[in-house]
């Protein structure tokens, strides 16, 4: 998925009332059709130190005593677990004794023991549930781990893992996106403006058929590649979107969301949010099931819209279809066993580089480093494509591996060779999940248009040429004659 931020906040109207807005920052947890997450608060108690320096690697917004919190939290938790075991043991012995005694004293004090037991018991359990909270409250503000190869630091500490396609054309202003689509009328920022706001847009003529093409030609590579196709719903839970690890948010005073809220009226209805990408319904079909370790890897493409507030971008960034509110995205989704998430990440990740090279697009792989790691990512490649006429590279697809983190929240379990089943098990090993664009349509439209612009002699926009790639998924029009077709192989 492409990188952004994302919160939840608030609940759902019912659909002939519904208003959308991006709200605050809320701590409130969002009800759930769900168990609790599982998360391993031993792991995080046994390595204090090297999960703070993670957290700290990767700037992650949590607590300052988030990790000792988890540490003295699980501590406690297990000392009343040992001691409410050892009090129901007790009341059992205490119970047969009362069922045995012969002797109205003997029975009567047996009573007396009982009771006094039963309300220690019933102590220890509501003790034992405040600390289980403190534990999970304070692990689930925790980042992943991360890969130990990923590179320290800000964006800048990037590594370039491979570079591919064409050599890159000069910045050249007159490439400008805007300025193409203008020129040929294939985008209407203003009517959209009026309609919807700023960073809203319409698609025209052969702009719309340009994204038709680039949907089938990205689903057909990702099928041809054992991936199952889907269309996902864009309203999901908020719940969903939580424990997927869509939680981050910007830095204004109150926090503030990158996610469209849908503001309720009735209490009882679901908190629902437009979903920012299609991975949260994706990762949310497999929530709460088991599967055979025999049926993994498990592999989706998905077809859906994904909705960004954006707040903060400035400048180049908020041009055109840079950065938008809304827009069509397909997506890989993988679930695998925890030995096999690695090669999985590779697997998918050459998937993004054909469909890319079929676009005959310059573009370079990355790993990125600690501080553009999501809560949810162990590992991150971004994939950027030269825009000449931003003259600058644009990010064009991510990929993540999120080892368990999404897992251990949404119980996505398998079982080693065994069977099928949707009921939970315990201590089933939890699944690994990965995520990954195979196209988010107007950040290709903008790299195709200003690469594949064409000039006569007198610098004047003459037409688009095409990668020959998407032409088997392009729909005649028959009424201009604007684009060309790149018939070399």
């Amino acid at each position: 998925m492409l990188s952004t931020h994302f919160v939840k906040t608030t609940r759902a109207l019912p659909v002939h009332r519904q208003r959308v807005s991006r709200c605050t920052y809320s701590t409130k947890p969002p009800t759930s059709e769900l168990p609790q997450p599982r998360l391993d608060y031993r792991s995080i108690s046994e390595n204090v130190t090297s999960k703070s320096l993670n957290a700290l690697n990767r700037k992650a917004a949590i607590p300052n005593d988030a990790v000792s919190s988890v540490a003295r939290a699980y501590s406690e938790l297990k000392r009343i677990s040992s001691e409410l075991n050892s009090k129901r043991n007790a009341r059992s012995a205490v119970g047969e004794r009362v069922r045995r005694s012969s002797d109205s004293a003997e029975k009567e004090a047996a009573l007396n023991e009982a009771a006094n037991l039963k309300k220690e018991v019933k102590d220890l359990e509501a003790a034992l549930e405040t600390v289980e909270q403190e534990c999970l409250l304070s692990a689930l503000s925790l980042p992943n781990d991360t890969h130990p190869s990923v590179p320290l630091g800000p964006e800048s500490a990037a590594t370039v893992l491979s570079t591919h396609g064409p050599p890159v054309l000069p910045s050249n202003p007159k490439r400008d996106h805007v300025t193409v689509c203008d020129h040929f009328g294939l985008l209407d920022l203003k009517s959209a403006s009026v309609v919807s706001g700023t960073s809203w847009y319409y698609l025209r003529h052969e702009a719309a058929l340009l994204e038709l093409a680039l949907t089938n030609y990205a689903m057909s590579i990702a099928v041809q590649h054992g991936f199952t196709p889907m269309m996902t719903p864009d309203v999901v839970r908020s719940d969903i979107a939580v424990r997927c690890g869509f939680q981050p948010r910007d830095d204004s005073n109150p926090p503030v969301s990158h996610m469209y809220h849908i503001s309720p009226t009735n209490p009882s209805s679901p908190e629902l949010v437009l979903a920012g990408t299609s991975e949260i319904p994706l990762a949310g079909t497999f929530a709460n099931k088991v599967y055979s370790s025999l049926s993994l890897p498990l592999k989706i493409v998905g077809l859906g819209h994904a909705f960004r507030s954006e707040a903060g971008a400035r400048s180049a960034d908020t041009r055109g279809l840079y950065r938008v509110h809304q827009f069509t995205k397909v997506e890989l989704f993988s679930v695998t066993t925890d030995d096999a998430s690695e090669n999985m990440m590779e697997e998918m990740l050459s998937i993004q580089k054909q469909i890319l090279q079929g676009l005959n697009l310059s573009f370079k792989v990355l790993d990125m480093p600690t501080e553009e790691l999501g809560a949810s990512a162990y590992r991150k490649y971004d994939i950027e494509a030269w825009m000449p006429g931003r003259g600058s590279w644009g990010e064009v697809s991510s990929l993540s591996n999120c080892t368990d983190y999404q897992s251990r929240r949404l119980h996505i379990r398998y079982r080693p060779q065994g069977g099928v089943t949707d009921t939970p098990l315990p201590r089933l090993p939890f699944a690994h999940t990965l995520n990954g664009t195979a196209a988010a349509i107007p950040r290709l439209i903008v790299a195709l248009i200003e690469n594949g612009v064409q000039f006569n002699d007198k610098e004047e926009i003459t037409g688009i040429r095409l990668p020959h790639a998407l032409r088997p998924f392009w729909i005649k029009s028959g009424v201009r004659d604007i684009i060309r077709w790149d018939d070399t192989d």
